[in-house]
């Protein structure tokens, strides 16, 4: 004789009801969550971003003065990260610009202190220190070139001539270089210039 069948149980209506109804809100709750994603970070203003990446460039080319320009306006802005870092940027700047001067010995020594400080566009000092480079080796034909650009950016027209015709005398593939130098833009184009650069013009 097979055993009686157990009684089936079955949930009372209302509870049924209740239980269905919050599992269609947690349901309706859970695709709103879907529907809605979590605010994300806004990206960095255009301004922001260009001039934290135009800073970096310049430090690149120890150009510190100018680099601590641009950071200190990155900073400003509203993203965070890039302010933190271009605070970062800017005490690593400020350390460079206060750091000792170095007291070179030969006239390259001087040579390359005097390029360092015309990158950060201190020209009067690089001038001195150019100065005495050539006192030490006058027939130096890359620091007579860097003494002719030195005295382009400073102005001084005249004194730049001289040593970039003296270079070019010295070593004639300076006559090339200084083709392609854009730290030259502002007088290239001047006749003497211009027959300096481009002998074969005036033939």
């Amino acid at each position: 004789m097979p055993p009686p069948k157990a009684k089936k149980l079955s949930r009372p209506k209302a509870i049924t009801k209740s239980v269905a109804a919050k599992n269609g809100k947690q349901t309706n709750h859970q695709n709103d969550r879907a529907a809605k994603p979590a605010p994300s970070t806004p990206p960095p203003p255009k301004a922001q971003l260009m001039a934290f990446e135009r800073a970096i460039g310049l430090l690149h080319k120890r150009n510190f003065r100018e680099a601590k320009e641009l950071f200190e306006k990155a900073r400003q802005g509203p993203s965070r990260e890039i302010a933190s870092n271009a605070a970062l940027q800017i005490r690593i700047c400020e350390q460079r610009l206060t750091a000792p001067a170095p007291e070179p010995q030969s006239a390259e020594e001087h040579y390359n202190y005097a390029i360092a400080l015309m990158n950060l566009r201190d020209l009067e000092p690089a001038r001195r220190y150019l100065t005495a480079a050539l006192q030490m080796d006058s027939r130096a034909d890359h620091v007579h070139y860097a003494m002719g650009i030195c005295l382009a950016l400073s102005g001084d027209a005249s004194g730049a001539y001289d040593s970039l015709r003296r270079a070019i005398e010295l070593q004639p593939r300076n006559r090339m270089v200084a083709r392609q130098d854009s730290d030259l833009d502002g007088i290239a184009n001047q006749p003497r210039f211009s027959r300096l650069l481009y002998p074969e013009r005036g033939q």
